[in-house]
């Protein structure tokens, strides 16, 4: 059988205040019950004790006065003294008749009614009339009762009274135990059964909660893929229904960026190929000799359209990148031939910056993606040559440090300004080259970030060594290794997939 829980968040705080302070309130409600129980007894026990107390005490001062009245009474014989005895007798019969509710004891009550009994006699014996003498006269003295027996009862019934004030204050502290360990049972209880409710109503709100934080935290690191499904109250599960459909939105608005990039690459592509095929034809004097003037022009034109065509095979990439999560494709190479080649495809860059190089680049073989580590060569030389000044030195340095590969580029520009070392590796962030200007696409260094990550491997800003920006990457010599944490400047942040926003 299926329990049948609340459909909505307030439902289920309500159900969960609910099952959590009900038994308790149920024990304070009992334990206030036993509290003002024991209370009444006790207030019961003591107003009964006094009372007994003051009945004991006035039964022996009665029977003291009943005695002398009694004695008095057989001296002078008047009516006034007999008068006082009935009324000692009186009081004293009102004072036992008073007594015995109070003692609870049949041995005591059987004590009273001979007590009772016992006066009885010594007032017919006082009240009887005075003897004859043998001449016919009355005694002129009566003979006073014994009023022994009498004693003896009255010190049983105190007795009895002691007796039954230590068998109460006995019976009091035996319940006041008795109901300490009912409360520190149920205590011990209820405890458990509180947090085990606070328990599972936290995990059972928790668990869709945690659901959404972690479906938030993917749509906030641009991950798309994973569908967003919540389950739980009614309240979480159309929030994860919202956030679902925001998943979906994000991804088509995702997916038509890529498109729009990819289409607009390769219609860029057309014109560009046209233009780099006329300069070159220019420059070959395929149309005749050109002039001095006319040449620098042409190798301005040719330079341009290489930096155009860079720029636009950063869009491809970075676009098939984000749109086909493309994986690795290791192969074994060695290091410096690449780097070669990287530098030959500058080389015109570099010499219209009149930007040197200062290369130190171990004979490492790796196993890595080659093209996607000729393009994270390609856009860091880029970006240092973007930003180093005319006649400043670019230094690009590799080598190994145990299982990985330690590749570092640094210029000499301004450097990277710390406002910006946060969302230096976001995609389309562009930085301001020497006079304010804005240059490039603002997708190198994103790629360069992407691709690093694939490598499972970690890219830092370092600051000290040299004036410019200095970049450092650590990627293992044989692709598969444990991932690193992504560094900035120093430290570690958190890692994330670097979708285009």
């Amino acid at each position: 059988m299926r329990v049948a829980l609340p459909r909505s968040l307030n439902g289920y705080l309500l159900l969960g205040i609910g099952v959590i302070t009900m038994p308790l309130l149920a024990a304070i409600l009992h334990a206030t019950f036993q509290m003002r129980r024991l209370t009444d007894f006790s207030q019961t026990l003591v107003n009964e004790s006094v009372r007994t107390t003051e009945l004991i005490q006035d039964m022996f001062e009665m029977r003291n006065s009943l005695a002398h009245e009694a004695q008095v009474y057989q001296v002078l014989a008047t009516s006034q003294d007999l008068a006082k005895f009935n009324d000692q007798d009186a009081a004293l019969n009102s004072t036992m008749g008073e007594l015995r509710p109070m003692l609870r004891d049949p041995e005591a009550r059987s004590a009273i009614d001979v007590f009772v009994g016992l006066q009885r006699d010594i007032a017919d014996a006082v009240r009887a009339p005075a003897a004859l003498r043998d001449d016919g006269r009355a005694a002129p003295i009566r003979p006073i009762p014994d009023f022994g027996p009498l004693d003896n009862q009255a010190l049983r019934i105190s007795h009895f009274a002691n007796a039954q004030k230590v068998t109460e204050l006995a019976s009091l502290d035996d319940q006041t135990i008795a109901a300490r360990r009912v409360l520190f049972w149920e205590s011990s209880l209820l405890i458990p059964l509180a947090l085990a409710a606070t328990l599972s109503f936290a995990l059972g709100i928790g668990r869709p909660i945690r659901q959404v934080d972690r479906a938030i935290t993917e749509l906030g690191s641009g991950d798309f893929d994973r569908e967003i499904a919540v389950s739980g109250p009614v309240d979480l599960q159309r929030l994860g229904l919202q956030l679902e459909w925001l998943r979906g939105r994000l991804l088509d608005l995702a997916q038509e960026r890529n498109r729009f990039l990819r289409h607009m690459s390769h219609e860029l592509k057309t014109p560009l190929a046209n233009i780099r095929e006329g300069t070159e034809l220019l420059m070959d004097g395929a149309v005749g000799e050109l002039r001095p003037g006319q040449r620098e022009v042409t190798a301005i034109l040719q330079e341009n359209s290489i930096k155009l065509q860079r720029m636009i095979e950063n869009l491809l990439s970075f676009s098939a990148w984000q749109s086909n999560s493309v994986g690795l494709e290791p192969v074994e190479f060695r290091l410096r031939p690449l780097v070669k080649q990287v530098l030959e495809n500058q080389q015109l860059t570099l010499v219209s910056q009149r930007v040197r190089l200062d290369v130190r680049v171990e004979d490492v073989t790796l196993v890595a993606d080659r093209g996607k580590l000729r393009l994270i060569l390609e856009n860091l030389l880029s970006n240092a040559i973007k930003y180093s000044p005319r006649g400043g030195t670019i230094v690009l340095r590799a080598r190994t440090a145990g299982a990985e590969l330690v590749l570092e580029v640094a210029d000499g520009g301004a450097g990277i300004p710390l406002p910006e070392r946060a969302s230096v590796f976001e995609a389309f962030h562009t930085g301001r080259a020497p006079g304010g200007h804005v240059r490039g696409t603002g997708i190198g260094l994103s790629v360069v970030h992407e691709f690093v990550q694939v490598h499972r491997g970690t890219i830092e800003i370092v600051d000290g060594e040299f004036r410019g920006a200095h970049f450092r990457i650590h990627i293992p010599l044989r692709a598969g290794a444990a991932p690193l944490p992504t560094l900035v400047a120093g430290a570690a942040v958190p890692r994330r997939k670097a979708h285009a926003a």
